[in-house]
């Protein structure tokens, strides 16, 4: 009996040992690490706000998939957006530099495409950076890249499954090449990004939340504050984008009558 006493004791005991260390993610550089593989990728849907002082929002929402390298660079992208001023928007793109091409369907670009295209097919460098094909309200924080999660980490305090901190474009830029293939990165280097990035049990990041005012750049933009709220799912699934089919896209715009209109190559 009074072994069975001591036996229940030492049971009952282990849970209560055993729960701090559940609550605590793994690494997430690691995580990160083990989930990466070309042709796989991850799954975000995104809210942004862009506030002024007077207090006026301008607010979008993205959905999407992007197709990460091995190394957690975005090879390719399928993203919609919507709320903007000229309506739904999506945009393929693929390599966001020398030799990659971007697709658009919607928005602006919609109302020029010509009759029975859906897509605009656009190879033009400037064209091709994110901060382009999606907007100036994206998140610039790519939790994907090891290298920028590590940055986070070390310049953020971490609280249980809660990273919060700050960081300069001149310190991303460095390491992420997704920061520093953005249009932002041209600005001002010493803006700081606030940023709050919240973690799995599995290490993995399932949202960032970011912030900063612009201080450089356009005219529209400067003075005001751009909040944007990302979640991530699906981390490591398997991901294929596709161009869309050639008979659906052209090469050429339909604005003010012109209907051969592109592009310098």
């Amino acid at each position: 009996m009074r072994r069975m006493i001591v036996t229940l004791v030492a049971c009952a005991a282990l849970p209560a040992g055993a729960a701090p260390a559940q609550a605590v993610s793994k690494d997430p550089v690691q995580a990160l690490k083990a989930v990466l593989a070309a042709g796989h990728g991850m799954h975000f849907t995104e809210t942004t706000a862009l506030s002024d002082d007077a207090g006026e929002r301008a607010e979008r929402r993205r959905t999407g998939v992007f197709e990460l390298d091995a190394k957690g660079g975005v090879k390719a992208l399928d993203v919609t957006t919507t709320g903007g001023e000229y309506g739904r928007e999506r945009v393929i793109g693929f390599n966001h530099d020398i030799g990659g091409t971007g697709y658009r369907s919607g928005g602006l670009i919609g109302k020029w495409l010509k009759k029975g295209k859906t897509w605009w097919k656009d190879s033009h460098q400037l064209h091709l950076w994110h901060t382009e094909l999606l907007g100036y309200d994206e998140q610039l924080v790519n939790p994907a890249e090891p290298a920028t999660l590590a940055a986070l980490l070390k310049n953020g305090r971490r609280s249980g499954d809660t990273v919060t901190g700050t960081i300069t474009f001149k310190q991303l830029g460095p390491a992420s090449r997704w920061a520093a293939h953005s249009t932002h990165a041209e600005w001002d280097a010493d803006t700081r990004l606030a940023y709050t990035v919240t973690l799995t049990p599995g290490g993995l990041v399932s949202r960032v939340r970011s912030a900063f005012t612009f201080a450089d750049g356009l005219d529209e933009l400067v003075g005001k504050t751009l909040h944007v709220d990302t979640r991530y799912s699906r981390w490591g699934a398997k991901v294929s984008i596709k161009a869309p089919a050639p008979g659906e896209t052209t090469t050429e715009l339909c604005i003010e009558g012109i209907c051969n209109w592109r592009l310098p190559s």
